[in-house]
């Protein structure tokens, strides 16, 4: 609906929310007005309160209060629209402004004058001229025209100077500016070309423009306020500063990832290395110690060959000796010309000494290493299935957890008490093969003759050191690598050694045993199993009488294995079972090694 020729309009008083003539507006604190019931009801309940045309968001819900000019204007076009003239007739009274007519009546826009703010200095710079210059004003519901901007009319108030009135127009499109009952808190800046103040924006260019600029240069263009165009770009602000965020977040997620990454993969090579170095020690120690048992095996084997040769020898010889003597007298008797001495000679000579069948007899060339080389060979074929199994899958990272999952000692510390200890062949099984300097033991196919002294062992196949402890901390290394079965640790020294034994620590017994190759457990009632990844091939036991600790270390590893804990009341020695050979399965020694203190 349009008044006086249309220069007054229904949307310039119309709630945009509602749709409806202003009840009780409202102004926002972007300058935009709507009924004060339907902002509040459109904020209801809303988590973040915007303004519904310019979407300009407030952190604190606005604490709106009725414009009340506004509402006056409103009210006093809604008894205009309901009592003036039809289709934009035009009233008796008018006034000439620039040339142009004003439909306004006089006695409304006396009615306006008074009503309207008077202008202050430190108010911002209005959008309105005179004479090509902006003055100060308030900033009111100004729309704009395609073809004309604002103009303004002369007016006087009653007992004031001549003061400057905005003219309403209608709308430019669909865009409006409401009005807004306080002046703006920031200055304008003017445009360098037609000096007026800047607060148009051009999508379609992209700048910023006076009134004039937009109908001189920038006609039909997609035009808005600078203050939408802000808030426009504010939400792009947000969104982009929102998608910076995230990219920063998921750059320091990703530098965290490979810092995690390095610190696993450090894990990973010690673990490694370490596998490497003990399966590769592993390997040397095994070809070492088959090397020196060969060597040992073929010299006694030489040796009890010599023996066998020179004996057959001598039986030989002494035989070779009488039948010369026999071959002399036939000789001599072979050579008489006297017949009858010759018959009756020949009854006297000697009968054939007694001879052995010597077709059947040799010397022995089995040089009796046959089972070592046994031995070797399952120890390269297990060397290559780990070959194998590094090729396919490499050294995970599985076998980590069983060495971190807790704080291991430092073998150092505990090497630090290595002690001298030997084997005391007195307690040493029948079946038991010690070495000249009893620091090696393997067991044989046969009971070896030695004498049933109390001391002795008759059931269980071990041995005890002979280095007593009764106080103090002792440390030392056994070699156990290539052996399927043994048994390590300390016995009481008033233990049971006749018949059949429990060998728990009830009965003086505390020791780490491997069965099978890979069952590693401790012989409490009942036994307790150690799952170990890595197969240890050097063993360290450290005893602490007076704490009642017998611990077990993984020598190269330089991993703790167990500690049994109890109490030692008597004297307790060193224990060692290398089982039995197992067909040669088994047949390795037991080897106590001396302590490396280097790194």
């Amino acid at each position: 609906m349009s008044l006086y020729g249309g220069l007054l309009s229904l949307d310039q008083f119309q709630c945009s929310i509602c749709l409806d003539i202003f009840n009780n507006p409202s102004s926002t604190p972007c300058g935009h007005s709507f009924c004060v019931a339907c902002i509040n009801q459109y904020w209801d309940g809303a988590k973040v309160c915007q303004c519904p045309l310019c979407k300009r968001t407030f952190q604190k819900r606005p604490d709106l209060q009725i414009n009340r000019t506004l509402r006056e204007i409103t009210e006093q076009f809604r008894s205009m629209s309901g009592g003036g003239a039809e289709g934009g007739g035009v009233a008796k009274d008018k006034k000439e402004v620039k040339g142009r007519e004003c439909a306004m009546p006089n006695d409304l826009l006396d009615e306006l004058t008074r009503k309207l703010p008077r202008p202050h200095a430190s108010l911002p710079v209005s959008i309105h001229e005179q004479g090509g210059q902006a003055i100060p004003g308030t900033l009111v519901s100004t729309s704009f025209t395609a073809s004309s901007v604002p103009v303004q009319s002369p007016i006087s108030a009653p007992g004031g100077p001549p003061q400057v009135a905005p003219r309403l127009v209608e709308s430019y499109g669909r865009r409006r500016f409401t009005v807004s009952g306080a002046a703006s808190g920031h200055s304008i800046p003017l445009c360098d070309l037609h000096h007026r103040g800047i607060m148009i924006f051009c999508r379609t260019d992209g700048e910023c423009i006076c009134p004039n600029c937009e109908v001189e240069t920038h006609s039909g263009h997609d035009t808005v306020t600078v203050e939408a165009a802000w808030t426009e770009k504010q939400a792009q602000l947000k969104e982009t500063e929102q998608q910076t965020r995230e990219m920063i977040q998921e750059r320091l997620l990703k530098i965290e990832e490979i810092r995690t990454s390095v610190s696993q993969l450090e894990l990973v090579v010690e673990r490694a290395t370490t596998d490497s170095v003990c399966m590769f020690s592993a390997l040397m120690a095994t070809i070492e110690r088959a090397q020196a048992e060969l060597m040992q095996v073929m010299e006694a084997n030489r040796r009890a060959a010599e023996n066998q040769a020179n004996t057959l020898i001598r039986q030989l010889e002494l035989e070779v000796e009488e039948l010369r003597k026999r071959q002399s007298v036939l000789t001599q008797l072979s050579t008489t010309d006297d017949h009858l001495q010759g018959v009756k000679n020949f009854a006297t000579v000697p009968a054939p000494p007694p001879t052995k069948d010597w077709s059947g007899v040799s010397v022995s060339s089995d040089l009796g290493i046959s089972a070592i080389y046994r031995s070797l060979a399952g120890e390269v074929e297990k060397f290559q299935e780990q070959l194998r199994g590094i090729t396919e899958t490499g050294f995970t990272a599985s076998s980590l957890e069983t060495s971190l999952a807790r704080p291991q000692p430092k073998m150092r510390r505990v090497q630090e008490y290595a002690v001298d200890v030997t084997l005391d062949c007195n307690t040493a099984h029948p079946r038991l093969i010690l070495s000249d300097d009893m620091k090696s033991v393997r067991c044989s196919d046969r009971h070896q003759l030695v004498p049933d002294n109390v001391e002795r062992f008759d059931r269980v196949v071990c041995v005890l050191g002979r280095e007593a402890i009764s106080s103090g901390r002792h440390y030392w290394e056994v070699q156990v690598g290539g052996k399927t079965d043994w048994d390590l640790g300390v016995a009481k020294q008033s233990i049971n050694r006749k018949g059949k034994i429990e060998v728990t620590p009830n009965n003086g017994y505390w020791f780490l045993s491997l069965r099978d190759k890979n069952k590693y457990a401790f012989r409490t009632e009942p036994s307790t199993d150690v799952h170990l990844n890595l197969r240890p091939n050097k063993i360290g036991i450290f005893v602490d009488y007076e704490r009642g600790q017998v611990s077990f270390y993984n020598v190269e590893a330089k991993m703790h294995i167990y500690t049994f804990n109890d109490t030692f009341t008597e004297f307790i020695l060193p224990f060692f079972s290398p089982c039995t050979n197992r067909s040669g399965k088994n047949d390795g020694p037991l080897v106590i090694t001396s302590v490396d203190m280097s790194e």
